[in-house]
């Protein structure tokens, strides 16, 4: 673990909502859906599609458009949608923000995935 990653302590449990999240390696094209509307305010995150996987949310950071129905696009990074189980007081690092949301390791186990920024506090060094 890397000591200048940001530190957060989890402020509020967390559990994951996909238990199959969705994975893809740049260059891979994607059937694009619906842009999150939910209250919780995360714009910027798209319900994305591939042959053979089950669908998730994709942060538009990691695509490009294909056409201007906006319903194809090609990913332009690798990604996963895996989501980090945390409890109250885990303490965690994160290496990227995208959304509302940090990829985080946890420092005890060493097991990644996304954190909603929301149920982190940020750690003076």
């Amino acid at each position: 673990m890397s000591s200048h990653m940001p530190r957060y302590r989890v402020i509020r449990a967390y559990r994951s909502q996909y238990q199959q999240p969705i994975r893809f390696a740049k260059g891979v094209e994607l059937t694009v859906g619906e842009e999150d509307s939910g209250p919780e305010g995360w714009r910027g995150w798209y319900w994305c599609s591939l042959p053979g996987q089950a669908s998730g949310w994709v942060p538009q950071q990691v695509f490009e458009w294909l056409d201007a129905s906006r319903q194809r696009a090609r990913a332009i990074a690798d990604y996963s949608a895996c989501e980090l189980d945390v409890n109250q007081g885990d303490i965690v690092l994160g290496s990227s923000e995208l959304n509302g949301w940090v990829w985080c390791q946890h420092t005890t186990s060493g097991a990644c995935g996304w954190v909603p920024l929301s149920h982190l506090l940020a750690l003076e060094d």
